[in-house]
């Protein structure tokens, strides 16, 4: 006698068959119209003191519950029949599976039958209905679309361009000023020269101008007369510049300091009274302060200072000087790094501006997907009978044993299973082959159903499952199951959806098939998942 076995992963193992006694699974009809509603009936057979708990869902399967029927009690004797109904619809032609769903009898799971239904297309009378032709496609001109682009990518580009060259000067102007001098005088007689250079007062910044004047006489006066000149106000300093004369014995003029004074109240004036002097006003302050400052210098005392010291300062100045280059050649890479950067983050930008990111990611970042379907295929054979096929990469041996009940293993004569990737990866494959040690009628839709199965024990959810028939380029007559199914990430927590397709043939002993899964929506994977496919050639059990 013919024995029936439904196996590719899993074998529905005796406990299974005892639990669907208590929960029996029924529906209206095994056929309907994209819409139209199947009534699904479970009945749960209790006693009278159980507790019975059925799922409450949004899907069952492929399938859209769009109305859950209240529980209906009837008794039987000292047993309880509680029956729940649900409505299911798909708006979507073609075969589908409702799976089994969990019922809690006592906080025990016992799982529904499976049922295949068929969802049938609307006809259309064409007759009775009249018929148009497709409108045709209107073409968008699009003769100005790149120039956006590239105004938007110059703007970028201009904009990294003007920080580079911002940062540059900010550098630049922090180095000029934490430049080392050998005396107060050489710094006050550079910074005033660069004053000049810089025509402030002639671009009618006359504020900043006087601001940056006085702020070199004053560092001047604390530098090299050690007076708090920075933080006093104009009489103070002018009074701490007499009482350090006399304690110095430097030979001060009255006029030297009168006219430091004078300069001094005139940028106070400008500072903080808006004043405006003439540009022969300006001038002449400019050269007050100059010649205060060099007066200065030449009437403070001149100590000088042994062979030792002077051995020790110009150490200390070569010190200085040797972490000044290194800073600006550290300041030299680091403006290099930044325009090298700008470089590429502006070429970044461009590349998906005009051609957008997909583009960018698979020829700069890199794609996986189009690594494995651009490079060298290997034609190999597989299990026994033999599966030949054209993969990516080689198929590397597993063993399956695990996943199959000990009642099941003792069906099977010999089982061959070769994967590339994991159930976790962006691209996986899978050639499988079964040979059982007693004649068999395998029936494929069952075997499916084991496939589906198994996916879900591996995490796979929300299953969607489609079933058309499937013949290779020799006529080997089989079936294929495809779909989605959403793959939840155990550390983020994030879905994603996978699409797969499953390919079931039945030889005379034996049964074959070829799984591939990669994520929805990766036209790479499709590409490799369809030449794989494509490629198949079965050995026949006889041969």
């Amino acid at each position: 006698m013919k024995k029936y076995v439904y196996i590719l992963f899993i074998f529905i193992s005796t406990t299974f068959f005892a639990q669907q006694k208590k929960v029996v699974t029924s529906i209206d009809t095994t056929k309907n119209k994209i819409g139209a509603e199947f009534k699904l009936t479970v009945k749960a057979t209790v006693d009278t003191t159980s507790k019975v708990v059925f799922p409450s869902v949004k899907n069952i399967g492929p399938l859209e519950v769009i109305r859950s029927y209240r529980i209906d009690t009837v008794k039987n004797g000292d047993k309880y029949e509680l029956i729940k109904k649900y409505g299911l619809t798909q708006f979507d032609s073609g075969k589908y599976t409702i799976p089994s769903i969990k019922v809690l009898i006592n906080n025990s799971p016992f799982f529904t039958d499976s049922i295949r239904v068929e969802v049938a297309n609307v006809t259309v009378d064409t007759l009775k209905q009249k018929m148009y032709d497709i409108k045709p496609i209107v073409e968008v001109s699009s003769s100005n679309s790149w120039i956006w682009k590239l105004v938007l990518v110059l703007l970028v580009i201009a904009a990294i361009a003007a920080f580079i060259y911002w940062w540059i000067k900010i550098r630049k102007k922090k180095i000029v000023e934490q430049e080392v001098y050998k005396t107060p005088i050489e710094k006050a007689t550079v910074l005033l020269n660069n004053l000049e250079k810089k025509e402030l007062w002639q671009k009618g910044e006359i504020k900043a101008y006087y601001s940056e004047l006085t702020d070199i006489a004053r560092n001047y006066i604390e530098e090299a007369i050690q007076i708090p000149a920075m933080e006093s106000t104009t009489s103070e300093l002018i009074e701490g510049l007499r009482q350090a004369s006399l304690k110095k014995k430097m030979a001060l003029s009255k006029e030297t300091i009168e006219n430091l004074e004078q300069v001094l109240r005139q940028a106070d004036l400008v500072k903080f009274a808006k004043s405006k002097p003439l540009d022969f006003e300006i001038t002449e302050d400019r050269k007050k302060i100059e010649k205060s400052i060099i007066t200065l210098d030449k009437s403070i005392p001149v100590i000088e200072e042994s062979e030792d010291e002077l051995l020790l300062n110009e150490l200390q100045r070569q010190e200085q000087l040797k972490k000044q280059l290194q800073k600006k050649r550290k300041d030299r890479i680091i403006t290099s790094v930044g325009i090298v950067v700008g470089s590429i983050v502006g070429l970044f930008v461009f590349f998906v501006v005009t051609k957008g990111f997909d583009f960018v990611k698979d020829n700069i970042l890199g794609n996986q997907s189009k690594e494995l379907l651009e490079g060298e295929w290997i034609y190999s054979e597989y299990g026994n009978p033999s599966v030949r096929i054209e993969t990516p990469k080689v198929l590397k041996r597993t063993d399956l044993t695990k996943f199959f009940p000990r009642e099941g293993l003792a069906l099977i004569k010999d089982m061959q299973s070769f994967v590339y990737g994991t159930f976790l990866d962006n691209f996986f494959v899978m050639v499988s082959t079964f040979n059982f040690k007693q004649e068999t009628e395998i029936d494929l839709s069952k075997s499916l159903e084991g496939s589906i199965k198994m996916l879900e024990m591996q995490g796979g959810q929300n299953m969607i499952v489609k079933q058309d028939e499937f013949e290779t380029k020799e006529g080997v007559k089989g079936i294929k199951g495809y779909g989605t199914f959403s793959k939840i990430d155990g550390i983020s927590k994030s879905s994603t959806k996978i699409y797969y397709e499953i390919l079931l043939f039945s030889q005379e002993g034996g049964l074959q098939q070829i799984i591939t899964m990669h994520e929805e929506g990766d036209q790479y994977a499709n590409q490799i998942s369809e030449r794989i496919l494509n490629s198949v050639e079965l050995q026949r059990a006889s041969e």
